[in-house]
C-alpha cells in the first residue's frame, strides 16, 4: 500500500474545510468525460453518483469481501435514495446520519462530522442507509437487465479530485469489449465500431476525457477555471497508437504550468507504481468489468504541488523522528511520493507491516497528508464477481498498457 495521503486516513478530509450548510449542494463540473447527473457539496468533497442498484451491490460487496479490490475504488460512504420529490437541500439533509452509520475509519468520519453543521439540518423521518447482511458472491450481482439507469439509487463517494488546488484529471476507459452480456444488440455494435476505431483496439484503453491545469499557452483555449479540456472526441478521433505517448504527455508534462521534465517524470513513476499495484489486485480477483475506467488525478499547479511534495517529506521527517528508532521508518514508504527512494525500500516488507501497525491516532495525525496525485477504479454499473473464472484480462490489457505508457514517461 502507498505511505500517501491514501494510506494516512484512507482519503483523509482536509481538517480546514467546512462543508456547506444546506442548499449548497451542486452539479460537479469535473467529470471529464460526460457523467451527467452526478452532484458534489459545494467545494466538492463529497460526490454523489446516481446508479443502478446493481452498482450498489457491487460497493457494498467490494467493501465486505474484497478489501484489496475495494481499496481500489473511490472511498464508499453509503448510499441514498433519490425521487422526483427529492431536491438537493433534501439530499444535503440526508448526509449527516448517513455518514453517522458509514462503515469507515473513525478519524475520517469524526473529520466529515465536524464540517456538517448538525445544529443546522431539520431531522429527517428515514435513515437513508439500508442496513443488508453480508454479501455473498453471487447475491444480485448478475448483469442488470435495465436499458438506462435508474435514478432512485446514489452512491455518495469521497470525491477524488477534492483538495488539489488545480486537479489535472484523466478517465481513461478500459478493455477491448466495452459491453456486458445484456447489452441490446444495437450498443454492442456501436461499441465494437468504437473498439475498432480507437486505441481499445490495440492498447485496451482509450482516454474518455482530460482537463489540464494551463495546458495551453493560448487562453482562447482555456475554460473560466483556466483548464485546457480534451473530451471524448478528441480521445476518440486524434489519439491513436502512433501518437498514444505524445498525448499522454500533454496531461504529464506542462512547463506553462511549473512542471517541468524532471517533475513530471516523477509524477509518472508514481502513477507506474500504482498501477504495478492496480495489476497486481486484479490479477489476483475473479471480476468482470465493461466500460469501467481508471481516474488519474494529480495537482496541475506546479508551484502547489512541489509546495505538496515539500510538506510531505517534511511530515515524513517528523513521523520517523516521533516513532524513533524502535520501528521502521515510515518516510521510508513512499510518504515523499517518490522522490530519492529506491524500489528494493519501497518493496520492504517490514515497512509495510510497520503501516499496518499503525493505530487511528496515527491516522488522525496524518489526515491532512499533501494532496500529490491519486488514481481510482471508477465506474461499476457493469461490474461483477465470476468465481472461479479467473481475472478479468479484458480490463488487464488496459492496466497493462498504461503502466507500460508511464513508465516510459518516468524515464
Amino acid at each position: 500500500m502507498l505511505a500517501t495521503r491514501e494510506t494516512f486516513g484512507k482519503n483523509a478530509v482536509n481538517k480546514d474545510r467546512e462543508i456547506p450548510k444546506r442548499n449548497d449542494l451542486k452539479h460537479y463540473n469535473h467529470a471529464v468525460a460526460g457523467h451527467d447527473g452526478t452532484m458534489c457539496d459545494a467545494d466538492g468533497e463529497l460526490f454523489i453518483k446516481p446508479c443502478t442498484q446493481s452498482e450498489v451491490e457491487f460497493y457494498e460487496s467490494a467493501h465486505a469481501l474484497h478489501p484489496d479490490f475495494a481499496e481500489l475504488m473511490p472511498l464508499y460512504i453509503g448510499t441514498l435514495s433519490l425521487g422526483e420529490d427529492i431536491d438537493h437541500a433534501a439530499i444535503h439533509a440526508r448526509i449527516p446520519d448517513l455518514v453517522e452509520h458509514a462503515d469507515i475509519p473513525s478519524p475520517i468520519k469524526e473529520e466529515i462530522q465536524s464540517h456538517l453543521h448538525l445544529e443546522d439540518r431539520a431531522p429527517i423521518v428515514e435513515a437513508p442507509v439500508e442496513k443488508k447482511g453480508i454479501i455473498s458472491e453471487n447475491d444480485g450481482l448478475a448483469p442488470s437487465k435495465a436499458r438506462k439507469i435508474t435514478t432512485d439509487r446514489a452512491v455518495v463517494l469521497e470525491n477524488a479530485s477534492f483538495g488539489f488546488k488545480k486537479p489535472n484529471i484523466m478517465d481513461a476507459k478500459l478493455g477491448i469489449r466495452l459491453w456486458a452480456d445484456d447489452a441490446p444488440v444495437e450498443k454492442k455494435s456501436r461499441f465494437d465500431r468504437i473498439t475498432e476505431e480507437t486505441t481499445h483496439k490495440n492498447f485496451g484503453f482509450r482516454v474518455a476525457g482530460m482537463r489540464v491545469y494551463n495546458g495551453s499557452a493560448d487562453k482562447s483555449e482555456l475554460d473560466e477555471e483556466g483548464f485546457k479540456i480534451y473530451d471524448k472526441d478528441w480521445g476518440r478521433e486524434d489519439v491513436n497508437e502512433n501518437n498514444v505517448i505524445e498525448s499522454f504527455k500533454k496531461f504529464i508534462f506542462n512547463e506553462v504550468a511549473g512542471i517541468d521534465k524532471e517533475l513530471g517524470k516523477t509524477i509518472a513513476g508514481l502513477f507506474a507504481q500504482d498501477l504495478r499495484k492496480v495489476q497486481e489486485v486484479l490479477e489476483r480477483e475473479e471480476s468482470r468489468m465493461y466500460s469501467s475506467s481508471l481516474l488519474f488525478v494529480f495537482e496541475g499547479d506546479g508551484e502547489a504541488l512541489r509546495a505538496a511534495i515539500d510538506e510531505a517529506k517534511a511530515m515524513a521527517v517528523v513521523s520517523e523522528h516521533r516513532r524513533g528508532s524502535t520501528r521502521a521508518p515510515i518516510a521510508n514508504h513512499r510518504v515523499d511520493s517518490g522522490i530519492g527512494i529506491s524500489e528494493e525500500e519501497i518493496n520492504d516488507t517490514t515497512v509495510t507491516e510497520d503501516f499496518d501497525e499503525l493505530d487511528e491516532d496515527d491516522l488522525d495525525e496524518e489526515s491532512s497528508f499533501p494532496h500529490i496525485y491519486t488514481v481510482k477504479l471508477i465506474d461499476f454499473a457493469h461490474a461483477t464477481w465470476m468465481p472461479g473464472q479467473g481475472p478479468d484480462e479484458n480490463v488487464l490489457l488496459g492496466v497493462r498498457s498504461l503502466l507500460k505508457i508511464f513508465e516510459e514517461m518516468s524515464e
